[in-house]
Parts: structure tokens; C-alpha cells; sequence
């Protein structure tokens, strides 16, 4: 017979886990949802321009620029906060963003070629097509170099407009402008790898090529502890800190070596769960008294963590990584990065000779008019040769507003600048005026298409 004390002790403790429940699965849902990482990542970057233009500039510009490390052995490891954020924490993006190309090329949009593409072909024009219209522009200039600044896409903004939209456009149009956007990312990835390194360490390459080998190797061996994978990556970053190739490209070569295989297939999860099961309803049936909380139950509780471990052990360190990260990165990461790298002074008088300058408007047309264009025709030259076919439910006209949406270059257009024209305020300032008066019209561009599309579609 319970005592009267523990019963009033577990209802109100029920009483006040409903309570928490009624309160935290909401905020999880909205943690969870597509627009609140587009909606962060539009508020920091808001916050970071009316600090950079308020009484508040100087003291913004010491913070990003403070310097933050740590001394070992006499040496001393120190970047500043605008470093850290920029090769340290985006390449946890980058390892993300490795982590989703990998999925898409095993099982997902890239992996059948009728389907893959019009996908790859929209990609393809989606960077030729801007970085010639930038070129074309900028020919002969001193700015020239800042040719691949157009090619990239913002994935969370874009995806966070079509979420906007909803049932207004067909559910395949995420999966497809997502592998555009992914493969996108990865070829400005390699541009960034092949033609905005300065100089080149053989050293330190030969030593992230080593490690990234080991880890590869430990992969085909079926190794699954997440520590060989994370210190591993970590030794890789650093030794591409040193290499003079971007820190961050370490993240989608470490992200390429994780296991994409579950250690136990589906008939041996489900004999391992109903085993378990019945193990657990024979503790269950044979207790001589009233069921005790599961703390109390030390052979429930063992039975409960080897169902844990074989459900871990029945899906993929990829899948369960991407997860783990995919909101860490969309809620911290790229509102962090557009904090430290949105704050642009700009005087309402400059702004016409800032977008009338060549390298704003060769940013402007190339994601503008490049994307959709490039987007757009490469897609129709596909299809019109017969080469693949759109997913269900899309027709051209939603190719077009994919192409607007593409033009949102906003993070990795960012980032490209600093590489670009790190050292040239000037140049600097123009550059990132031109990607967000680009991404403000393409966004907003894309959007009224593709809502104006489908609202004809719907009135029909």
C-alpha cells in the first residue's frame, strides 16, 4: 500500500511537469520551425546596422575587433572576436553544410540523374551567370577579384522565404532550392579553396590530409565514437589555420568522413527491440508488488538504456550529427556572423554613390539579374533537352522564383567580401552595401512571384 505522502508527491509533481510541458513544447516547436532562423538571422543583421550607425559605432567596433585566446607554453594563440566568428564558429556551419551534401549525394536529390540535373544545371548557371555579369562590369578594375562574391546563396534566407509562403507553392520547391543551394555553397567553397588563399603551407596541408586519411580510414573500420570525429576535426582546423587555406573548408572535409552507415540494419533493430521489450513486460509482470518508479528499478532501468543504445546504433552518426547541430548553427552561428559582420556605416546621402559604384552594381545585377537568369535558363536548356525532369508538383515558373530566392547571397556573399577586401574599408563598405540592397530585393522579389503565382494558381 503507497503512503498517502508519496501519492500527493507524484501528482503534484505530474501536475507541475504538465505545466512545464504546456510551456516548453511550443518554444520547441518554435525552435524547431524553418522561419525562426531566418527570422533571427534578418533580426541580428537589423541590430548590427543600427548599432554601426547609432553613438554606439565606436564601442561595436572595439568589441568585434577584441582580441580573445589563450597562451600555452609560452606561445600565445589569440584572434579577435570578428576571427573567432569567422573561421572558428562558421566552420561548425561548414560541417553542417558538409553534412547535408553528403546526405543529398547518398539518398537525397543529387543521388538519381534524372532528378539530379536540372538541380545540378541550376546551380551550375546560378554561378557562371553572376560572376560573368560581375566581370563584365568590373573588367580591368582594381576590384575585379570580387567576381565570386554574386555566385553564392543565403540558404537560411531562402528557405525561410518559402517557408513564408507555404502551402502557396508545392513542397518539392524546398527540396530542390535546398540542393541548389547546397551545391551552390559547395562551388563557392572551392573558389574560395582555389582562388582566395594567399599563400600555401605544405606542411600543415599534409598534416589535415593525414588526419582527414585516419579518420577516413576509422570510418571504413566502422569507428563511431563522436570523439574521434570532433578531436580529429579539431586537429584539422587548426592545421588548415596554418595551411593559408580558409580554416573553415575543414568542416566539409571532416564533415565528408563521417559514418553514413547505421552499425545494426533493420531486421537486427527490431529482434534487438521486441527482445528487449519482452524483457522489460517479463520484470514488469513478475514483481511481487505494485510497479515502483523506474528508479527504483535498477534491471527496468538496464533493460531501458540497451533499448537506447540499439535504437542509437540503428540510424547513422550523419543523420544523428546533422541533427544535433542544424539548430546550434541556425540559432547561434549565423545570427552571430551577421552580428559581427552586418554593422556597416552607411550615410543616407552616400548610399546613391555607394550603389552607383561598379563593384555595388556589379553585386546588385550579378545576384539579381545573374541568379534568376543563370537559374532560369540553365534549368529550361535541361528540361528542353530532355535530360531531367522537375520534382512533383513544379513548373518552370517556380524556377523562376527559385532564381529571385538565389540571389539572396547575404552569408557566404558576406563572407567572401571580408576575404576579398579585408583590408579595403572602402571597398569593404560598398561590397556589403551592394549584397544586402541584392538580398532586400531578391527576397522580396522572390517572394511576391512565387505568392503571386500560386495565388493565380489557386483562383483558377
Amino acid at each position: 500500500m503507497s503512503r498517502p505522502g508519496s501519492r500527493l508527491e507524484a501528482e503534484a509533481t505530474s501536475v507541475l511537469e504538465k505545466g512545464f510541458q504546456n510551456v516548453i513544447t511550443p518554444f520547441q516547436r518554435f525552435v524547431r520551425d524553418q522561419k525562426t532562423g531566418s527570422a533571427l538571422l534578418l533580426l541580428c543583421t537589423v541590430v548590427a546596422l543600427l548599432v554601426a550607425n547609432s553613438p554606439l559605432a565606436p564601442a561595436y567596433e572595439n568589441l568585434i575587433h577584441t582580441r580573445i585566446g589563450f597562451v600555452f607554453g609560452g606561445e600565445s594563440y589569440a584572434m579577435s572576436l570578428h576571427h573567432w566568428v569567422n573561421d572558428g564558429l562558421m566552420a561548425l556551419f561548414f560541417f553542417v553544410l558538409g553534412l547535408e551534401i553528403k546526405r543529398e549525394l547518398l539518398v537525397g536529390e543529387l543521388r538519381e540523374p534524372a532528378r539530379s540535373l536540372p538541380v545540378l544545371a541550376a546551380a551550375a548557371g546560378g554561378m557562371v551567370v553572376p560572376a560573368a555579369v560581375f566581370f563584365a562590369i568590373n573588367h580591368g578594375t582594381e576590384v575585379m577579384h570580387g567576381w565570386a562574391i554574386p555566385m553564392a546563396t543565403d540558404t537560411a534566407f531562402a528557405i525561410g522565404i518559402l517557408a513564408l509562403l507555404g502551402g502557396r507553392v508545392p513542397a518539392t520547391l524546398t527540396t530542390f532550392l535546398m540542393a541548389l543551394a547546397i551545391i551552390d555553397d559547395l562551388g563557392a567553397v572551392l573558389v574560395i579553396a582555389l582562388f582566395y588563399t594567399d599563400s600555401i603551407s605544405l606542411a600543415h596541408l599534409a598534416t589535415a590530409l593525414g588526419l582527414l586519411s585516419g579518420m577516413a580510414l576509422a570510418n571504413l573500420l566502422g569507428v563511431r565514437r563522436p570523439v574521434i570525429y570532433f578531436l580529429g576535426g579539431g586537429l584539422v582546423w587548426l592545421a588548415m589555420l596554418g595551411s593559408g587555406v580558409h580554416a573553415t573548408l575543414a568542416g566539409i572535409l571532416v564533415a565528408l568522413t563521417v559514418p553514413a552507415r547505421p552499425r545494426h540494419g533493420t531486421r537486427s533493430f527490431l529482434h534487438r527491440s521486441r527482445r528487449l521489450i519482452d524483457e522489460f513486460e517479463a520484470i514488469e509482470a513478475g514483481a511481487s508488488k505494485a510497479s515502483a518508479p523506474i528508479l527504483a528499478e535498477p534491471q527496468k532501468h538496464a533493460v531501458v538504456e540497451q533499448l537506447q543504445d540499439t535504437a542509437a546504433k540503428a540510424t547513422t552518426p550523419l543523420q544523428l550529427w546533422e541533427r544535433a547541430f542544424e539548430y546550434p548553427v541556425a540559432l547561434f552561428v549565423l545570427p552571430l556572423f551577421a552580428l559581427v559582420n552586418a554593422g556597416i556605416h552607411v550615410e543616407l546621402e552616400a548610399l546613391p554613390r555607394l550603389l552607383g559604384d561598379p563593384l555595388a552594381v556589379g553585386i546588385i545585377l550579378g545576384l539579381v539579374v545573374g541568379k534568376t537568369a543563370g537559374i532560369s535558363l540553365a534549368t529550361g536548356a535541361v528540361l528542353a533537352l530532355g535530360y531531367g525532369r522537375l520534382p512533383k508538383g513544379m513548373q518552370p515558373r517556380h524556377v523562376v522564383g527559385v532564381g529571385l530566392l538565389g540571389g539572396m547571397g547575404f552569408t557566404m556573399s558576406i563572407f567572401i567580401t571580408g576575404l576579398g577586401f579585408g583590408g579595403q574599408p572602402e571597398q569593404l563598405l560598398t561590397a556589403k552595401t551592394g549584397i544586402l540592397t541584392a538580398s532586400l530585393i531578391a527576397g522580396l522579389g522572390g517572394y511576391l512571384w512565387l505568392r503571386l503565382g500560386g495565388q493565380a494558381q489557386l483562383n483558377r
